[in-house]
């Protein structure tokens, strides 16, 4: 696909730029230079759609400052259960505890993505993908610990549907790239309505 103006994903993610270049979106990675925790900080009391909005913003618009003219696409998650807000685990007793707070619930994830362009927000979306964990031992969650061993600090909810975390699971309601981080339907939808690719 060709493009007017340069297209540049504001994320070091594989699985981001895997969904882009499936695609068959041309474009370049660029890793933002923020510091999420200290922004997540300033939110207190935000809702878990905030929250994502706000980074994936602050994301493109850290790129967007080294960029001019081109179209920024900054994207972040977040999951949330009632009013918890999760983080990826730090050590196997963090993802055990959280594993087991998610046992025979339902937890959702949020996927926002913003575009923006010299310093301006020109669109921004949040979806939805709601998950629900099957009820779970403690026997089976050591011994799925055992298996997966370091993923789990790579992944908020300590799981990775792409691998043995979809045993974990009894239903899910959301699209594989709201999953994964990156709601590609409303972007390509956008950016073929703006014209940065071909429509």
């Amino acid at each position: 696909m060709s493009h007017s103006r340069p297209l540049i994903l504001a994320s070091s993610s594989k699985f981001r730029r895997m969904l882009m270049e499936n695609a068959g979106l041309s474009f370049e990675s660029r890793a933002a230079d923020i510091d999420e925790r200290q922004i997540e900080a300033g939110l207190v009391g935000a809702s878990p759609d905030i929250v994502a909005l706000t980074l994936a913003k602050a994301k493109a618009l850290d790129v967007s400052r080294h960029y001019p003219s081109a179209i920024v696409i900054g994207s972040d998650q977040t999951m949330s259960l009632d009013h918890r807000v999760y983080h990826k685990p730090k050590s196997r007793e963090e993802a055990r505890e959280s594993l087991l707070s998610l046992s025979d619930r339902t937890h959702r994830l949020n996927s926002a993505v913003a575009l923006v362009r010299d310093g301006e927000t020109l669109w921004e979306h949040v979806a939805h993908a709601d998950l629900t964990v099957r009820p779970l031992s403690e026997i089976f969650v050591d011994r799925y610990l055992d298996r997966v061993g370091e993923t789990v600090f790579g992944s908020v909810g300590a799981y990775q549907l792409e691998g043995e975390g979809i045993q974990l699971f009894s239903r899910i309601d959301g699209d594989y790239f709201t999953i994964l981080g990156l709601p590609m339907l409303p972007l390509l939808d956008t950016l073929r309505a703006i014209g940065a690719i071909d429509g």
